[in-house]
């Protein structure tokens, strides 16, 4: 892994300035593109392929988008939906009992009886967007100062919003792009009932564990099938996915529809240092901590392991997705080609008087907010993001009082997420049925309190509050063993009978959310003002920029909602070596041998005792130039026809730089291949309806 992170240096040399050169701002297989605004030009010119608006259509309204934090995709008429297991892992571990360990044994319904319904899991299929720049931005007079712009918009945006979901049913939320360049709304179907169907075992679906996480070759059935359901009956998408009869061939052209997370591409240089040097190391250590913790957590019983084992891998691949990243923004010669391009910008702007005047100063802007933001960054991550609260009972016990405080407020006064379009969301979180472990509880939130000390001071006023003159653990201890939030039917009250209920609750945890609430808006706020604001304003003008100078078939940083991502089935060199595309079933068994068949290269006993069964031949894993992300996961891989060829389950670790920069060297996405979800299901699970399902 070290000498693999040390060759990000490499990759970027001399790329970024042959992005802005000629008339084009992006190059390769670059970008996360809007379905209303696809690369028809590049697929022209690059493919000569020109698929028509429905085909767009299609590929949009198959695609779904998991609230857990993936992606997936409807791939039959009667509701069935296929993303990863790491995707699924959140539903399959608050399903799972010390009995029943679905995340580590799998699960299979053998009839539609059989399929378990989702604690919480909320699914979002994009039905439209509409452009709404020109209305958020006539809402905003330039001449208010930050505060009363921010709340201007705020207002604008959930009216908007109302004003939608009213009209049409449909969950609506209003997505900033190019960081305040352009607002579209964005209408989404709601699925709420959605039920278990299918899991492979972990030992299969994380093959190789942290390991051969971000690596290649890989050799990993990381898919995971839920049943989306309407008034109780199955739904029937009149969009999904076929399956491609043969799969995706060497060098051919693929198409990833998903819900990339975030990027940071047009960040300024100021920005990205910014992130470098303070955003990253923090997160970096926050990871870290929090990993050791939950490992120590694990060590412990057998059944502690299983409380904790989705947590723990979250941690675990969020550590290795940061130290990729962080090499990449300390790697000189990426920085230097990412300065170029700023530079190029910048000169252009100083050419022309009008662009001067309108975005001149907008860089001098973002970094006068990001100093701002330094001032108080320990403690709006400690209170207002809560790192020094990490407690699922404490998020209940912050939402409750501040879900009275908020809806008692119109909605354009409200905080983002009370909006009334969100409510139903944000109420189906709350009341979830998920079971809460006190003891994991307990152990996380004294963790957290004692970071509270470290970050602010044992003298600080608030922590003396907090912490009413006991240790983090016994206040952590005190606080988890005295609340009575697990129950689900009190918390409906009390959000029903409001802050009066709240008060005279007694409950511990309330009591504490109510004592940091002020604080933490405090910060929020002052974050608001002086931060979000300033900086939306100053991107905003980075962004016209942009479009006057390079044209509107840019691109916007990822937001987590849906792009179209490109690119071809394409192997890649490595330490002079020649790192072939596919991978097949067959090669999964050498690979476990070579690590001496021991965790986490131990294979499941039906594929030990299976293999005999399977055509060992079959493609498995494989890797494209498609431009992904965290929050690809789970995303189909679809031909030009449309058809599934795979679903993306991860990056190599080459990949982890495309946060910042796009590079096709080396850079690549891993796929499983639809031969080999088939071949397994039917050959090793017994799936046959479930194949049969699929068209396949």
């Amino acid at each position: 892994m070290r000498c693999m992170i040390r060759q990000l240096g490499f990759w970027m040399i001399g790329f970024m300035m042959s992005a802005v050169s000629g008339d084009r701002f992006v190059s390769a297989d670059e970008g996360m593109w809007l379905f209303n605004n696809p690369p028809r030009k590049l697929l022209r010119e690059m493919y000569q392929f020109e698929p028509d608006a429905g085909w767009y259509e299609h590929l949009q309204k198959a695609s779904v988008r998991f609230n857990s934090g993936g992606s997936g995709s409807f791939v039959a008429p009667t509701g069935l939906v296929m993303t990863n297991h790491h995707v699924g892992a959140d539903a399959l571990a608050k399903l799972s009992t010390a009995e029943h360990d679905y995340l580590a044994e799998g699960f299979q319904a053998r009839s539609r009886d059989e399929e378990i319904k989702c604690h919480d899991l909320e699914l979002n299929v994009l039905m439209s967007i509409e452009d709404v720049t020109a209305r958020v931005n006539a809402a905003v007079d330039p001449g208010l100062n930050p505060s009363d712009a921010q709340q201007a918009r705020r207002a604008v945006m959930s009216e908007i919003e109302k004003e939608s979901l009213d009209k049409t049913g449909l969950r609506s939320d209003v997505v900033t792009l190019y960081q305040g360049g352009l607002y579209h709304l964005y209408r989404f179907k709601k699925y709420t009932d959605v039920r278990l169907v299918f899991a492979p075992e972990k030992a299969i679906a994380f093959f190789g564990g942290d390991p051969d996480n971000f690596e290649f070759p890989r050799y990993d059935l990381d898919i995971c099938f839920f049943r989306a359901y309407e008034d109780g009956q199955p739904a029937k998408p009149e969009h999904f996915l076929k399956w491609s009869a043969s799969g995706a061939k060497d060098g051919e052209l693929v198409f990833v529809s998903g819900h990339p997370g975030r990027t940071d591409r047009q960040n300024t240089v100021d920005h990205l240092e910014f992130l470098r040097d303070r955003a990253l190391p923090s997160s970096l250590n926050l990871i870290r901590r929090r990993e050791v913790l939950l490992a120590t957590y694990s060590d412990r019983s057998q059944e502690n392991a299983r409380q904790a084992e989705d947590e723990l891998f979250g941690y675990q691949n969020s550590r290795k997705a940061r130290l990729g990243q962080m090499a990449g923004l300390q790697d000189p010669a990426l920085f230097k080609s990412l300065s170029d391009r700023e530079m190029a910008l910048r000169a252009a702007v100083a050419d022309d008087a009008k662009l001067q005047q309108q975005a001149g100063t907008a860089w001098g802007e973002v970094a006068a907010a990001l100093a701002a933001w330094s001032a108080f960054y320990d403690d709006y991550a400690q209170l207002e993001q809560a790192q020094a609260f990490n407690s699922e009972l404490f998020s209940i016990a912050r939402t409750l009082i501040r879900l009275s405080a908020e809806t008692a407020k119109p909605n354009g006064d409200r905080l983002r997420e009370f909006r009334e379009s969100n409510l139903e969301s944000l109420k189906q979180q709350l009341f979830s049925t998920a079971p809460i472990y006190p003891a994991l509880e307990t152990a996380k939130l004294a963790d957290s309190l004692g970071m509270l000390i470290e970050k602010l001071g044992a003298r600080h006023d608030l922590v003396k509050h907090v912490l009413a003159g006991k240790s983090p653990q016994a206040r952590a201890a005190e606080l988890i063993q005295g609340s009575k939030l697990a129950d689900v039917a009190l918390r409906k009250r009390l959000a029903e009978e409001g802050a009066s209920a709240q008060a005279a609750s007694g409950d511990p945890l309330i009591e504490l959310a109510r004592l940091v609430d002020e604080p933490s808006r405090a910060v929020r706020k002052r974050y608001e003002d002086t931060v979000e604001e300033p900086l939306r304003q100053a991107y905003a003008k980075i962004a016209n920029a942009r479009f006057a100078q390079y044209g509107t078939e840019i691109y916007p940083d990822a937001t987590f909602t849906l792009r179209l991502a490109f690119g071809t089935v394409r192997g890649y060199e490595q330490e002079g070596q020649k790192v072939a595309a596919w991978t097949t079933l067959g090669g999964t068994y050498p690979h476990a041998a070579a690590h001496g068949n021991v965790y986490p290269f131990a294979l499941p006993k039906r594929w030990i005792e299976g293999k005999d069964k399977l055509a060992l031949d079959t493609p498995f894993n494989f890797v494209s130039t498609a431009d992904i992300i965290g929050g690809n996961s789970g995303s189909p891989v679809v031909n030009r026809s449309g058809e599934v060829v795979g679903i993306i389950f991860d990056g190599n670790i080459q990949s982890l730089v495309l946060a910042y920069a796009y590079t096709d060297t080396q850079a690549r996405a891993v796929s499983v291949a639809s031969p080999a979800i088939i071949e397994s299901l039917k050959k090793l699970y017994g799936a046959e309806a479930l194949v049969a399902e699929m068209g396949r």
